[in-house]
């Protein structure tokens, strides 16, 4: 039996707001932005020291999928620097992410009614009965309390929803393995009239006569590579000579069981020096690469995912479904499952999709009041979860989230009771296509 402690203490609250955001990543940005400029006074709550999550923190690019167009995410990938030729985020350069740091900022800090508390984490949440309240929020100083009429939970992990005690599922059907998590990393060095570029698995490239993933792939079989990290994805950047590296992986981690974090990364900071020892001596251009840079925290594609009052499937987003209460229309991204329990896809062949919608129920945790859900935490299956989850999508989810919250503090009515075709009405007048 494990040992517990009781333990009480009184928490100041320090201030109330319409809407507050909890985690400030692509979907949490765009929803803070979103409800600020609908009037909404917000609090933008992020755990790391800096905002941007997987834009920044996190290490990702490119900025993969897309969505119609006039959403937030248009106007991001502009101020990103990122190219209008490879806004369509199948070939796209990664952004530099120390440019992003400050653009994020400035995007953020441009709206006067956002406060945002970096460095602070959510411990617990405040709610009278089903509905959520408020924060209990960890800081350098204290313990605090924000209260506010309607809450976010953009955190990815959706913690605010486990804490509220919404309907949690993980992973796979049959045994809950969840995708492996990795560690994006930088190089440079590289000759561009020599070295080879390789978006992914659906990339045919070829180095020589022999396509590039299936090179990579006999070098693994013969030993010179980890089975696990035999597809060596090797994007482009915004500065010649780089490359942004998606290939570490790690299997078996649930991010959200804090004992295993640091065995994770150390692993996976250790494979960041096996691939670059692999592509100074296999790969023709990357003979004097180096790492110059790599995530601050590990890459996860996959947690938890909180049940709402419509759970989207891998039907749906292959089908190009479509939906009445759409907020989100044409999501595009291939079912791109990265094997829980081995290498490469989990499926022999990739899932294309026809461009979905996802509809205003996929946000609305079920049996939780006062509450929306934003980015990969959303409701829907495993394998719907590994198209959406990508940030282009997840952008279009926080900027419809931010304001239908932002209507819902103005009005008084609670997300679920929400005029949905009101929202959509106001998303069209602002460009966003719904349609």
């Amino acid at each position: 039996m494990k040992e517990q402690i009781l333990y009480s203490r009184k928490i100041d609250v320090r201030g109330h707001y319409d809407i507050i955001v909890a985690g400030a990543g692509p979907a949490g940005i765009c929803a803070a932005v979103a409800a600020a400029r609908e009037g909404a006074k917000v609090a933008l709550v992020e755990r790391y020291g800096i905002i941007g999550g997987n834009l920044t923190a996190g290490y990702v690019g490119p900025i993969l999928g897309m969505t119609g167009r006039g959403t937030m995410r248009d106007e991001l990938v502009r101020l990103l620097g990122v190219p209008d030729n490879d806004m369509i985020g199948r070939t796209g350069k990664a952004h530099d992410f120390e440019n992003a740091k400050i653009v994020l900022e400035e995007f953020v800090a441009r709206e006067k009614n956002i406060d945002v508390f970096l460095q602070c984490s959510v411990s617990d949440v405040i709610k009278d009965g089903p509905s959520v309240c408020g924060l209990i929020i960890a800081s350098n100083e204290s313990l605090f309390a924000l209260t506010s009429a309607v809450t976010v939970d953009a955190t990815g992990d959706a913690v605010v929803s486990a804490l509220a005690g919404a309907e949690i599922a993980k992973g796979r059907d049959g045994d809950g393995l969840m995708q492996p998590v990795t560690l994006e990393f930088t190089i440079d060095g590289v000759d561009e009239d020599r070295g080879i570029i390789c978006i992914g698995d659906v990339d045919d490239v070829k180095l020589g006569d022999e396509r590039f993933l299936d090179y990579c792939k006999r070098l693994a079989d013969e030993g010179a590579l980890p089975e696990d990290l035999a597809a060596v994805r090797l994007h482009p950047t915004t500065v010649p000579g780089q490359r942004q590296v998606n290939t570490t992986q790690l299997c078996g981690v649930d991010i959200t069981d804090a004992g295993g974090i640091f065995k994770a990364d150390l692993e996976l900071r250790r494979q960041i020096r096996l691939l670059v020892d692999f592509l100074r001596k296999y790969v023709p251009g990357y003979e004097n690469c180096r790492c110059v840079a790599s995530g601050a925290t590990t890459g996860v594609r996959e947690s938890r995912r909180v049940m709402g009052d419509y759970v989207l499937t891998g039907e749906d987003v292959q089908s190009g479904a479509r939906f009445e209460d759409a907020v989100v229309h044409d999501a595009e991204f291939i079912v791109d499952i990265h094997n829980p329990s081995g290498a490469g896809q989990a499926e022999a062949k990739i899932g294309w999709c026809k461009p979905y919608d996802i509809p205003y129920r996929c946000f609305l945790p079920r049996g939780i009041e006062n509450l929306y859900v934003a980015g990969r935490c959303i409701s829907g299956t495993h394998r719907a979860h590994a198209s959406y989850r990508v940030m282009s999508v997840c952008m279009a989810m926080g900027e419809a989230v931010g304001i239908a919250a932002s209507m819902c503090a103005d009005t008084g009515c609670s997300p679920r009771k929400l005029d949905v075709a009101a929202l959509q009405d106001r998303m069209e007048k602002k460009g966003v296509e719904l349609k």
